[in-house]
């Protein structure tokens, strides 16, 4: 039986607090066995790390990463990134990586003083590379408008497990160039729109050994060209501040009147329905590899 992780998942978020039960159960009737919660801030650590705990292979295992995504740097100083490098020692026996961390230049463009939002996004974004290294974790990286400034400091790391490029977007080169340094791509929403097509061609060009599943769930739904519900296109709003507006579990939303996410790990399914159109291996040999993916970031 095919078996599916989801490799990039805000299960914390208050959307699905109300359903979280049926979610779970869903996804193990699904065979997604897994699902890997990056953090985003030092306000969720603990929320990331108790979910972990408090659902463990009940019915299904959630893996917890901790890390400080670039969107959420204002009110940050280095007092918190000491403070994620203490909790990174305190739960080395639990989380799998150092995520979710990156560089946003849409941020940056958008910034009131855009040399300065850059220098703090490298510093937070240099020191959470250096952690990894120094307790030999696989990084879970955050790019928007920026591979020519997360590829510098891949270089200068080269981190011994590598990690994921989640929700990677780009050329073939620019792809090429991360799964030469060892890095995985997140494959998700992206290829689920028609006009996604030099990402799609991209995706179809690499070897599946460089691919892995994510949903980015509750954020970045599905095009309504799959599901038949418009919803936001790669919205950029924060995780809590997302639209209920797509079903994810529809019938058990009805019974227990809950209000679905616009985006869930039971989706996975579909992306993994739709790469099998784009690549040529069996839907067996895709899941086969893709599991093997995880495995060799995550678990070896």
């Amino acid at each position: 039986m095919m078996q599916f992780t989801d490799s990039h998942c805000h299960l914390d978020d208050k959307a699905f607090q109300a359903q979280l039960p049926y979610l779970l159960k869903q996804c193990a009737e699904l065979a997604i066995n897994r699902i890997i919660v990056p953090a985003i801030a030092p306000n969720n650590f603990d929320n990331v790390l108790n979910l972990a705990k408090q659902h463990h292979k009940n019915p299904i295992e959630i893996f917890p990463c901790l890390g400080i995504h670039p969107w959420f740097l204002q009110t940050l100083n280095d007092s918190h990134l000491e403070l994620l490098s203490k909790k990174v020692t305190q739960s080395k026996e639990d989380i799998i990586a150092i995520g979710e961390i990156g560089i946003d230049g849409a941020i940056i463009k958008r910034s009131d003083d855009p040399p300065a939002e850059l220098a703090k996004q490298q510093h937070f974004f240099d020191f959470q590379l250096n952690l990894a290294k120094q307790h030999d974790l696989p990084v879970i990286i955050h790019h928007r408008q920026s591979h020519d400034k997360i590829m510098p400091f891949l270089q200068r790391y080269q981190l011994n497990k590598a990690g994921i490029i989640h929700g990677f977007t780009g050329s073939y080169q620019q792809a090429k160039a991360y799964v030469d340094l060892g890095y995985k791509l997140g494959v998700g929403s992206t290829i689920t729109y028609s006009r996604a097509k030099k990402t799609i061609n991209t995706i179809k060009r690499l070897p599946l050994s460089s691919l892995v599943l994510e949903t980015d769930a509750p954020s970045m739904p599905l095009s309504n060209e799959v599901t038949g519900i418009t919803v936001p296109a790669f919205p950029e709003k924060e995780h809590t501040e997302m639209e209920n507006t797509t079903v994810v579990s529809t019938e058990l939303a009805k019974q227990e009147n809950i209000a679905p996410p616009a985006n869930s790990p039971v989706n996975i399914i579909t992306i993994f329905e739709l790469l099998t159109t784009i690549r040529t291996e069996s839907a067996e040999e895709l899941a086969s590899q893709l599991e093997r993916n995880i495995e060799q970031v995550f678990f070896s």
